[in-house]
């Protein structure tokens, strides 16, 4: 299974001719520190894109610098694969599954065609690095040593993993969030000493620019911002998109803390930071993986079967989104334009709702 899905994606990218978009912009970044040109002051490729990660980031980008574009795309694919296995691998550690070497490869086989995972490959992204890194580090024994770096360091490539520190701080765990905490602003004092006018560059001006990392409105955003902004046809909601994104945020983190497993309470972190977060592209939801083996842990096959056809569907490709059309769906292509979103409240309201009927039991 896991030879055919991977001879079938490599057909699939020759014949597209795949121009793995995102990882010429981490090719890009790293040139940039080599030869000590502007980092946010260059675009790539035909969309025009920048540079939008720390630069603690460009630093780890470097070898991508020193390689022929073909090299890069093969080890892209390659290595992006690897990591897909190893997120099974975690993802079956967090729901306390059996892992097989069969069952791994099978599993692995089918989750390439998961559209998180697939757009990830597809453009080169680092978003199975960053999880797994998240994971294999939440995933370890209590009293671990280090535990907590390697989310520190997911942090300081990618910002958004902070949130798992809030997490650690509700659960009671004030070692492993210190420890994180230590190791972000270890990567932030790095990349201050070797790339000093960059850093104060993205941390006083380009961290606020949200508009260098694309249209909040498109379907491509499936992030509770874009939900809103599609169904509002407004494609700059404001307060109609902060007010219920805090309540979402306040919502997920109580959730988070009175979890009654680990395993709960990290997916309900990572549905809150990918709902919350103001852009929320497609393949950022890799932690689709994780959850379909939750649920399948814990309430069986058919949810986790459910879960896997909304990830694999791409219903969001099937509406019209070509130009601002995203603005103008009917309402009935709404949920075919934000499935991702809209999945994520709905588990999130379950468990809300179990939390409430369990504290009345009690």
């Amino acid at each position: 299974m896991l030879a055919a899905s991977l001879t079938a994606f490599a057909a699939l990218c020759l014949l597209r001719r795949t121009p793995m978009a995102d990882a010429l912009v981490y090719r890009a970044e790293g040139a940039a520190v080599v030869h000590g040109t502007d980092l946010y002051g260059f675009t790539v490729t035909e969309w025009q894109l920048p540079a939008t990660y720390p630069p603690f980031a460009a630093i780890l980008f470097v070898p991508l610098a020193w390689l022929p574009l073909s090299v890069l795309k093969a080890a892209c694919v390659a290595g992006n694969v690897a990591l897909l296995a190893v997120l099974v691998r975690l993802s079956c550690r967090l729901a306390g599954l059996p892992t097989r070497l069969p069952a791994l490869c099978a599993a692995t086989a089918l989750a390439l065609w998961l559209e998180p995972v697939f757009q990830t490959v597809l453009f080169g992204q680092i978003n199975l690095a960053v999880a797994c890194l998240i994971l294999w580090d939440l995933t370890r024994p209590p009293g671990a040593p280090g535990k907590g770096i390697a989310l520190g360091i997911a942090a300081g490539v990618k910002l958004t993993p902070a949130v798992f520190v809030a997490y650690l701080l509700l659960r009671g765990r004030r070692r492993e969030a210190a420890t994180a905490l230590a190791a972000f602003a270890g990567t932030v004092l790095l990349g201050a000493l070797a790339l000093p006018a960059p850093s104060v560059d993205f941390w006083t001006r380009r961290l606020y620019e949200t508009g260098r990392v694309g249209k909040v409105w498109i379907v491509d955003n499936q992030s509770l911002q874009g939900l809103i902004a599609r169904a509002l046809g407004d494609p700059a909601p404001g307060l109609l998109w902060a007010v219920p994104a805090l309540a979402v945020a306040a919502a997920g983190l109580r959730l988070a803390r009175r979890a009654r497993t680990d395993r709960q309470g990290v997916l309900v972190t990572a549905l809150t930071a990918l709902l919350i977060s103001p852009i929320s592209w497609s393949h950022h939801w890799v932690w689709c993986v994780p959850l379909i083996a939750v649920l399948y842990a814990e309430h069986g096959p058919r949810p986790a079967a459910a879960t896997a056809v909304v990830f694999a569907a791409r219903t969001l490709w099937l509406v019209p989104h070509q130009g601002d059309l995203d603005l103008r769906l009917p309402w009935w292509q709404q949920p075919f334009a934000s499935p991702y979103p809209l999945l994520g409240l709905v588990l999130l309201a379950q468990l809300s709702a179990r939390s409430s009927s369990a504290s009345t039991i009690r």
